[in-house]
């Protein structure tokens, strides 16, 4: 019979092969589901474009938060798996196309996240002192594509643009006695710097009020409870927006009743501090011989759009805060990968739960699908993923039994391993990976560390080759 001839993918004589790209949180997640799925054969490949995996876990993590880092012990389990495969140190698009991963496996899901930041589209940019907080996460988490920036931390003050956890993030990093991330994972050329650093005040701008800040109240109070540092909050505006929180939802409400206790708590003289300046928007950015000095700031009020959501609009007040160090942080965008469908404008796969569409609104793509940032945008924490993933893969087990794939040889781990080492990419496997591993936590634990990252693709290699010899 012809069924016979041609199992459906996902039957016992045809194992359903899912290429996953991206190996962080949301790539680990789908995995996961996909694996728990019962009577239904899966092979599962995970593609990743460094040797390490784990992405956000790893490389966007504050090395000060260690526990939410313990979330990989999860993602090292699947690891284990036997209908797994990691194929680190592979860069699809460029060492493999999405064409032919589309031939090689019978559904195809993109993980790969949200790799750069919004731009502020301001005059003076573009200086020397101005930088993407993306940059600044990566520099001190050893993200190999950031290892070699510099970040000029002599000044006495830097702005924090934005007010989200990343912000948060980046403050308490800048702010708080370097000794207390001595035994973490921070890089050591990163603790070097911020040992000789000056700086002694972070300004974080917020275009609009308290109620509309976008980080979480553990946050902001992780760097209230920092010692020898003050934060500051301008009193009539915390106290506004604590008197009325109509229409507010819990997380929101405690943030305004906590930015209202900071205010009331005033200043202790402490060396150092954080300022959060609501309702202020960044104007443009001064420069002396093509490096930042001082960014000109413009005073804003809320407004209610049409849809009853909260925004804000310049009021033609400007004052001037000198710095000479300027971290924006107001968002993450997605970036298009070669044969996969993108929506510029909003930075993600166009998708519809999780199904590939050719455009926004347009026909679904069979066999693709985007989870986690690249699918709907960089919102929520790494535990939402979880629920992101279930949703795409759902969709993926459903729309296995309505695939027709006749049996392809070029459909078999074999076909895959042979075409990478015929363009001479050397696949990190799981068990390079343990290598890597184990030689990070072993060089942490004589350091009295976490861990110590090899900070470089090279290094991360080399430590491979040298635990085979």
């Amino acid at each position: 019979m012809e069924g016979s001839q041609n199992p459906q993918p996902g039957s016992l004589n045809h194992p359903l092969r899912v290429a996953i790209v991206g190996s962080g949180p949301a790539g680990f997640y789908t995995a996961e589901q996909l694996l728990r799925a019962q009577g239904r054969p899966i092979e599962i490949d995970l593609f990743e474009r460094f040797p390490t995996p784990f992405g956000l876990v790893r490389f966007g993590v504050a090395p000060d938060h260690q526990k939410i880092k313990r979330v990989s012990a999860a993602f090292e389990r699947i690891l284990n798996l036997a209908r797994f495969r990691f194929l680190g140190n592979v860069n699809v698009g460029t060492d493999i196309s999405a064409e032919e991963l589309r031939r090689h496996y019978d559904q195809v899901v993109f993980a790969y996240g949200s790799a750069t930041d919004r731009r502020m589209g301001i005059e003076g940019e573009d200086l020397a002192g101005s930088h993407p907080a993306t940059a600044f996460v990566g520099w001190y988490n050893g993200h190999p594509d950031f290892v070699s920036e510099r970040f000029d931390l002599s000044t006495e003050r830097v702005v924090v643009v934005g007010m989200g956890n990343v912000a948060m993030d980046v403050t308490r990093v800048l702010i708080r006695s370097p000794d207390e991330l001595a035994d973490t994972d921070i890089t050591p050329y990163a603790l070097s710097a911020l040992r000789k650093s000056r700086v002694r005040e972070v300004v974080l701008l917020g275009r609009r009020g308290p109620a509309q800040a976008a980080f979480d109240h553990g946050e902001i109070k992780d760097i209230a409870e920092l010692a020898g540092v003050d934060v500051l909050v301008d009193r009539d505006q915390a106290l506004a927006a604590a008197a009325d929180t109509t229409g507010l939802d819990a997380g929101a409400r405690k943030n305004v009743q906590y930015l209202a206790e900071l205010a009331e708590r005033g200043v202790t003289g402490a060396a150092r501090r954080v300022v959060l300046r609501f309702l202020a928007a960044p104007a443009a950015l001064a420069g002396e011989d093509g490096r930042v000095h001082a960014i000109k700031v413009e005073h804003t009020e809320l407004t209610r759009r049409d849809d009853g959501s909260v925004g804000a609009r310049g009021t033609g007040r400007y004052e001037v805060i000198q710095t000479g160090l300027v971290l924006r942080s107001i968002g993450y965008h997605g970036t298009a990968l070669g044969g996969v469908p993108f929506d510029e404008r909003a930075g993600i796969i166009p998708n519809m739960l999780g199904r590939v569409t050719e455009g926004k609104g347009g026909p679904v793509l069979p066999g693709v699908y985007a989870v986690g940032w690249i699918k709907r945008g960089p919102t929520g924490l790494i535990g939402t993923n979880k629920s992101d993933a279930k949703e795409t893969a759902d969709r993926i087990l459903e729309d296995a039994s309505t695939l027709a794939v006749e049996p392809s040889p070029e459909r078999s781990a074999e076909a895959v391993d042979a075409l990478l080492a015929s363009r001479g990419v050397r696949v990190v496997m799981v068990a390079d990976w343990r290598k890597i591993d184990a030689l990070e936590l072993a060089s942490g634990k004589e350091l009295g560390k976490a861990r110590e990252k090899l900070c470089s693709i090279e290094a991360m290699l080399a430590a491979c080759r040298a635990a085979n010899s």
